[in-house]
């Protein structure tokens, strides 16, 4: 997870848990085509009523809501390339105030709502998934690719299949049936694996029109006799060979309900390769804590001081942060390890070891490109 996907994850999150004992948290969220000027003036009318209603100061927590989310508005002169949403409430007797101005995708509508929670769903997509999956679809009636990121689907093609169907014939007549079904299927599937390549590689040719996306992991799908027949006759090429992420899955369709299917039953396979690297890097850590002493495998410090020494003498390859960090303690380590040549990453504290990490080792560490003396 990148610092800047990091920093908002935090932000949703604190929004989300967000609650009010009154209806007084204010959401407003606005698309890249809905000017400013049409949101500003509707809070301001807002506002004037509230302040005209409550002579007696009862709402005042509603009316720190409003004011917040006026100022927000005003000092912006354009609503944002992907559109505008803030939050603004009373929580726990102190005022608070969130803007999204860097979503990575667009706002999709319009929302101005009142409540004692604020309203996240459109958030739901800025926090996308940090990889693109292919998704591939084989089976004996036809093909179907598509693309899935942040838990969206979409079809990038499908086509029918000319493959004949099985004979019951028997003799030489059978016989030549069946060359000819083996050859119209070994055509299918060279087609198939010539649409994936483009499709899922990203380096098509310069005179193809067609779309294409390089793909960090490729989901394949299908009956298992056709999608057996498909990679054991190396239709695949290796580059997308090398990227699949697990074995086949069983679908029935090859189609936008196939590859939804696809997804649905890869949805732990996804998360797990979102996290191999972080995974990966963990491990060696933790490795390297086990082999402490052999002159194989990575040196590695832990705690804030050894970190930041070692930061000093620019010996650190990778700074692990716990997620249960401070933004700005994690936006310290990650600005330390840039400046230095190495990296940062984020460790969730969701699963097991992520935990581990931040009890054991007061969640910082590094793992070093030469030992400090």
């Amino acid at each position: 997870m990148d610092l800047d996907a990091y920093e908002r994850h935090e932000r949703i999150e604190r929004v989300e848990n967000a609650e009010a004992t009154d209806n007084d948290l204010v959401t407003v969220a606005i698309p890249p085509d809905k000017p400013l000027g049409e949101a500003l003036e509707r809070v301001e009318e807002d506002r004037a009523e509230a302040e005209y209603l409550d002579s007696e100061g009862e709402d005042s927590a509603y009316r720190d809501a409003i004011e917040a989310v006026q100022h927000a508005l005003q000092h912006r002169e354009t609503t944002p390339e992907n559109g505008l949403v803030v939050y603004a409430g009373v929580v726990d007797d102190e005022v608070v105030e969130y803007v999204f101005d860097d979503l990575p995708t667009p706002v999709s509508t319009f929302v101005y709502e009142r409540g004692n929670e604020f309203e996240t769903e459109v958030l739901d997509a800025a926090d996308p998934s940090s990889k693109t999956f292919g998704l591939l679809v084989v089976e004996r009636g036809g093909a179907a690719l598509g693309l899935t990121e942040n838990d969206e689907v979409r079809v990038v093609e499908t086509f029918d299949s000319d493959v004949m169907g099985k004979t019951k014939a028997g003799g030489q007549s059978a016989q030549r049936f069946e060359r000819e079904r083996e050859r119209q299927k070994e055509e299918f599937f060279e087609s198939v694996g010539e649409e994936a390549e483009r499709a899922f590689l990203g380096d098509h040719d310069a005179e193809s029109t067609s779309a294409s996306t390089d793909v960090d992991g490729l989901l394949l799908g299908g009956t298992s006799v056709t999608v057996d027949d498909f990679l054991d006759g190396d239709h695949l090429d290796y580059r997308l060979e090398d990227r699949l992420v697990g074995d086949p899955i069983s679908v029935e369709y090859a189609s936008e309900q196939g590859l939804r299917q696809l997804v649905e039953k890869a949805g732990d396979r996804i998360e797990d390769e979102e996290r191999r690297e972080m995974h990966e890097r963990l491990d060696r850590f933790f490795d390297a804590l086990n082999d402490a002493g052999s002159d194989d495998g990575d040196d590695v410090v832990y705690g804030r001081e050894q970190v930041e020494e070692a930061l000093e003498y620019d010996a650190v390859e990778t700074v692990l942060v716990s997620a249960d960090l401070s933004f700005d303690a994690v936006q310290r380590f990650e600005d330390r390890a840039n400046e230095e040549g190495g990296d940062c990453l984020v460790v969730p504290t969701d699963f097991d070891r992520g935990r581990q990490f931040r009890e054991a080792f007061g969640g910082v560490a590094a793992i070093l490109r030469f030992p400090v003396e």
